[in-house]
């Protein structure tokens, strides 16, 4: 009879968990993969173990494995190791690298973008990545902020180059373009020089002094606050996007599509990082195309997409086919989806799991939907709250601050109320802020939040947590807008406008479009007072 009622018993606990909390299961498997990672990090900060370093086992595990694809080109990662090493030494040679320089890498999506960035691995430097689509005053703001002495463009952006060469000769900065020959006087061609190398590996001696804390890389987030800002990533901050598609259910044998720039923290860290960790088939394109994403699916057997928001969006907006759903994606992952959008796709390109994501590029706390409740972009799960204390607390949107008590201590908002996401900065789950900038790190930090002598990392994003423990993005403070994905600074818009002859006073801020799919995107409004002989007029323009 006890044997009856404990079996009986046992068999009604999956039930009765389930019916309390259905996503039991999902928090389980969440917890084994936090557990696993947590020894990883552990290992890898006790010795250090780099990205780099689990490219070369990758390398030395399966060396024949297409690791790059690249339009009608592919690349085994013993191949990538090679090419690699032949521009390693050219840039040893040419440019005298050494560990602990910095170069800034001009680069769009394309082999050469993961070549460089492997050989100065290699050689123990650290790599500035620019944003290509940034020009003169913002190119040079930029390529200053990271003290680079080298400087690597695509052959593309010659143009762009020439148009800030006598900054960067006064400068006394090495300029290469990816060209096997150049005749501009200040650039030196760099594709013959790296043809001219042998592949043979590199000694380990070239980056000995490199450890965990080293800057890896530099990745410029525009923010709130005009010029881009260049976000210190170093090795052990390189390893926490990383792993976001081990929790997102990426296996070593998907072919994940990569469209999104490297030069930001999607597509380099999460991206190409994440993959290299999983050992994975990287698809590479060199930039979104709605009209091709699912051709280029099919015809490469794409099993895992990226995504940001607009992109979702654009997908829907394409003219509908007959064989939508006739691909082999099962997983995508990425930010900014919103819940309208996620349904329709859903309906329209089939059962394709959705890992929404958040995180912030110099950011120390991130979520992941794991539970794939639609609409939310994280869940809350004990571990990583023992891991990575964050909180929302009260914001005043008028001032613009956040409220304190009457002992001047923040407060925490309960469950249902939006409020400003916080985490704490500690050892780990620390905050390097951004290069060369010690105002606008120091503005990043938050003081006395709970206690005195406390300090928090403030994500500037307003957020809310259901009663389920699904967080939901409400809303980011500051005048930003997303211009292709991206969020630039009203302040910066401004600045541009101020740089014409005619423009005495420029004022930029956004406000949302009613109607508009994307929560992130607003309209600019410019005020702007122009000089005309001796009158001023004042318009406003809305685009």
């Amino acid at each position: 009879m006890i044997a009856y009622i404990l079996c009986t018993a046992l068999a009604v606990l999956p039930l009765l968990i389930y019916f309390r909390n259905p996503y039991f299961l999902k928090d389980l498997t969440y917890t084994f993969i936090s557990i696993y990672v947590g020894i990883r990090m552990s290992r890898i900060k006790k010795k250090f173990y780099s990205i780099l370093d689990r490219f070369l086992d990758k390398v030395a595990e399966h060396p024949h494995k297409k690791f790059i694809v690249y339009e009608e080109s592919s690349y085994t990662y013993s191949q990538a190791d090679r090419e690699s090493n032949k521009v390693a030494r050219a840039l040893l040679t040419h440019a005298h690298l050494k560990q602990g320089d910095t170069v800034a890498l001009f680069l769009g999506n394309e082999p050469w973008f993961v070549w460089m960035w492997l050989a100065l691995s290699k050689l123990g430097c650290t790599a500035s990545f620019l944003n290509v689509n940034i020009r003169s005053k913002s190119l040079l703001h930029c390529f200053s902020c990271c003290e680079a002495k080298v400087l690597i463009a695509g052959a593309d952006l010659q143009g762009a180059i020439e148009e800030v060469l006598p900054t960067l000769k006064q400068q006394g900065i090495l300029v290469f373009i990816l060209r096997e020959h150049c005749h501009v006087d200040g650039i030196e061609s760099l594709s013959d020089k790296i043809q001219m190398e042998s592949d043979e590996p590199l000694s380990r001696q070239l980056r000995a002094s490199i450890n965990i804390k080293s800057p890896a890389v530099y990745i410029y987030t525009s923010g709130t606050t005009g010029l881009p800002k260049a976000a210190v990533i170093n090795h052990e901050r390189v390893w926490m996007p990383a792993f976001a598609l081990t929790f997102a259910g990426v296996r070593s044998d998907d072919i994940v599509y990569i469209y999104l720039p490297l030069y930001h923290s999607a597509g380099f860290l999460m991206g190409l990082c994440g993959a290299i960790e999983k050992g994975t088939t990287v698809v590479l394109r060199s930039k979104f195309s709605a009209s091709n994403f699912w051709n280029d699916c099919r015809k490469y057997n794409v099993t895992v997409i990226q995504y940001i928001g607009e992109v979702m969006r654009y997908l829907c907006n394409t003219p509908k086919r007959d064989n939508d759903k006739d691909h082999k994606v099962r997983l995508a992952v990425g930010n900014g989806i919103r819940e309208d959008t996620w349904v329709e796709f859903l309906e329209r390109f089939g059962n394709i799991c959705i890992r929404e994501c958040y995180g912030a590029t110099e950011g120390n706390v991130g979520f992941i939907n794991y539970g794939g409740k639609i609409g939310a972009m994280g869940r809350e799960h004990f571990l990583y709250k023992m891991a990575c204390k964050y909180a929302l607390i009260r914001f005043d949107t008028e001032k613009e601050e956040p409220v304190r008590d009457s002992r001047g201590f923040c407060v925490e908002v309960p469950r249902g109320e939006t409020g400003l996401l916080v985490a704490k900065i500690g050892k780990r789950t620390p905050f390097s802020g951004y290069a060369k900038d010690k105002q606008q790190t120091d503005k990043k930090k938050l003081r006395d939040v709970f206690e005195k002598g406390d300090m928090y990392f403030n994500s500037g994003d307003l957020l809310k947590i259901d009663d389920e423990g699904f967080l939901f993005f409400q809303d980011r403070i500051g005048d930003t807008f997303r211009w292709k994905g991206e969020n630039v600074a009203t302040t910066e818009v401004a600045d541009h406008l101020l740089a014409v002859d005619f423009v005495e006073e420029a004022n930029v801020y956004g406000v949302k479009v009613p109607g508009n799919n994307d929560t992130k995107s607003k309209i600019i409004v410019m005020s702007v007072a122009l000089k005309l002989v001796a009158c001023k007029y004042m318009c406003v323009i809305k685009g």
